[in-house]
């Protein structure tokens, strides 16, 4: 599956080729073995529009520019793999594994967060899936009350996917609604309990103390949980996710990111933006509708994807 997905009807050039084009015009000076000035500004200009940020990219091109004083970097081919293995060298720093983290005895809690319209509701429709499929049992739970279509909504993936479902009125207390998601979990017994919570303006601070209090509420009820926090990004606002992951970490201990609506943009370079920025492990692209349209993060797959030639 490719991890970044054109859309629409007009073909959407990739970041390589417009790398090609613009950053290795110069030719002559490649095949003397080195890379000109000009070619560095400009690469830089592009990895800034693709959404890489400014500490990326500085140590993007650096790093190229380094291999090609080395006399490592005279073919267009050479010059790939550098930007390639420098990607896949940024999104391996620091805290990178991808895995998910398990409860020793079940059920595994994962709380999963984000603003409105990111796409949080359906990852979770994907994730239960994705357990479903390995024949664990789940339980979703609707802690986002605010809103009576969410939780219905909510109610229609758990049938969809073979979920069990917990839930209550819209306005009922979140943390209540975590609470007793816990309780029927393990009555359940279940493996999984992933719970839902409002999708919130991050610059609304009642709305993340309220998101501090289900956090809290669930680690009183369990033990070690929520055993992941996963944190639900557009991939196509640029770097306002930037912003916006900083911020829902300073509020709630984010546990790995999720990066959605991939298959439209050409603007990947946030997802390592991202991980930069808060240094938390990428674990999850959702890069289309269906349910089977959830990848688990690989570093090299996602740079050699980022940087394809189509």
């Amino acid at each position: 599956m490719r991890l970044l997905r054109k859309s629409g009807d007009v073909p959407k050039r990739s970041l390589w080729e417009r790398v090609k084009d613009v950053a290795l015009a110069d030719v002559a000076v490649l095949a003397r073995g080195g890379v000109s000035a000009g070619s560095l500004e400009q690469l830089e200009r592009l990895l800034l529009e693709a959404d890489f940020g400014v500490p990326v990219t500085l140590r993007l091109v650096e790093a190229v520019e380094r291999r090609a004083q080395r006399g490592l970097v005279k073919t267009q081919a050479e010059f790939h793999e550098a930007l390639v293995g420098g990607v896949d060298a940024a999104l391996r720093a620091g805290r990178s594994d991808p895995a998910l983290n398990v409860a020793t005895a079940a059920p595994t809690v994962i709380l999963v967060v984000g603003v409105n319209g990111a796409g949080k509701t359906t990852f979770i429709g994907k994730l239960s899936a994705y357990f479903r499929a390995q024949k664990q049992r789940v339980v979703l739970a609707a802690a986002d009350t605010f809103r009576a279509g969410a939780i219905d909504q909510l109610r229609v993936w758990a049938e969809r996917t073979g979920a069990e479902f917990v839930g209550a009125r819209a306005g009922t207390d979140p943390a209540s609604v975590a609470f007793d998601a816990i309780d029927a979990a393990i009555a359940r017994q279940a493996d999984v309990l992933i719970v839902d919570t409002a999708g919130r303006l991050h610059t609304s601070e009642g709305l993340m103390e309220e998101l501090k209090k289900v956090a809290r509420v669930i680690a009183k009820r369990l033990s070690g949980a929520p055993h992941e926090t996963l944190l639900v990004l557009d991939g196509t606002i640029g770097q306002n996710a930037v912003q916006q992951a900083k911020i829902f970490t300073a509020a709630v201990p984010v546990t790995g990111l999720v990066v959605t609506k991939l298959d439209g943009t050409a603007r990947g370079g946030v997802v390592v933006a991202v991980h930069e920025a808060i240094d938390v492990p990428v674990k999850f692209l959702s890069v289309g509708e269906s349910a089977a349209d959830l990848v688990r993060f690989d570093a090299m797959d996602f740079a050699r994807d980022l940087l394809a030639e189509d």
